[in-house]
C-alpha cells in the first residue's frame, strides 16, 4: 500500500527571477509586486550591465526582467551574451523606451518580451508567464507601431537623419561639443543623440560606429566638414 507521503502532491517550483534596473526603488517595487505572486520569487538584482551578465551566468534563473539603460552602457549587445550563458533564461525587457525600433531590437537580440515601465503591473506579470512557456510579449501600442511601420530592409537601421549627421560627425572624429557646434545642438542633446545612436546599432564604442559609417558609406555623405 502507497505511504501517505508517496501520495503527497509536489508543491510547484518557484519561478526564479532575477531584476536589473539601475534605480534601487524601481527593483523594490518589482520585487513587491512579483513575490505577491504565489509561484514567483526574486533570487538576484543587478545595477548594471556588468554586474547583470554576470549574475545572470551565476544564478541562471528562469527570468530576467532587465533595463535598458543602465551604467555600463545600453543592455541590447549584452541579451545575446546572457543568454548564450543562460539559454534557459527568458529576458523581459522593462523600459520607458518607448521608440518601437528598441522593441524591434530587443526581440531581434533574444528578449521575448518588451514591457513599458508605465505600464499595469499586472501586464509584467503576463509578459513573464508568456516568456516561460517560450511565448512573446510585445506592449500593444508597440506591436501596432511596429505594425504600421515595417522594418526597412536597408541601413541606417531606424537612425533619424539627426543620428544619422550625429553619427557621421562621430566617424570623422569630432567631440561631442564639436558636433554640437556644428548641429547647433547642446551637448546634451548630442550625447542623448549619441546614446540612441548606440542603442539602435548596438555598438557601444567609437570604432564600432566608425566601423559601421564605413560599412554604410556614410562617412562621405552629407555636408563637408569644416
Amino acid at each position: 500500500m502507497p505511504s501517505a507521503e508517496a501520495d503527497a502532491p509536489t508543491a510547484p517550483a518557484s519561478v526564479r527571477i532575477a531584476l536589473a534596473d539601475d534605480h534601487e526603488v524601481v527593483r523594490s517595487g518589482l520585487r513587491l509586486v512579483l513575490e505577491g505572486e504565489p509561484d514567483m520569487e526574486i533570487v538576484a538584482e543587478a545595477a548594471d550591465v556588468e554586474s547583470a551578465t554576470r549574475m545572470v551566468l551565476g544564478h541562471k534563473p528562469d527570468v530576467l526582467v532587465l533595463d535598458l539603460n543602465m551604467p555600463g552602457g545600453s543592455s541590447l549587445p549584452a541579451i545575446p551574451q546572457m543568454l548564450a550563458a543562460s539559454p534557459g533564461t527568458a529576458v523581459v525587457v522593462l523600459t520607458m523606451q518607448e521608440d518601437p525600433a528598441f522593441a524591434r531590437e530587443a526581440l531581434r537580440a533574444g528578449a521575448l518580451g518588451y514591457v513599458l515601465k508605465e505600464a499595469a503591473s499586472t501586464e509584467l506579470v503576463q509578459a513573464i508567464r508568456l516568456a516561460l512557456t517560450g511565448g512573446t510579449y510585445l506592449h500593444p501600442s508597440l506591436g501596432a507601431k511596429i505594425a504600421a511601420a515595417p522594418e526597412r530592409s536597408g541601413p541606417p537601421d531606424d537612425l533619424s537623419a539627426r543620428e544619422l549627421e550625429v553619427l557621421r560627425l562621430i566617424a570623422l572624429g569630432h567631440t561631442n561639443t564639436e558636433i554640437g557646434a556644428q548641429l547647433f545642438l547642446s551637448v546634451r542633446t548630442v550625447e542623448s543623440h549619441r546614446a540612441h545612436i548606440q542603442q539602435k546599432l548596438r555598438r557601444t564604442t567609437r570604432a564600432e560606429l566608425v566601423a559601421y559609417a564605413l560599412q554604410h558609406d556614410l562617412i562621405g555623405s552629407g555636408r563637408s566638414s569644416a
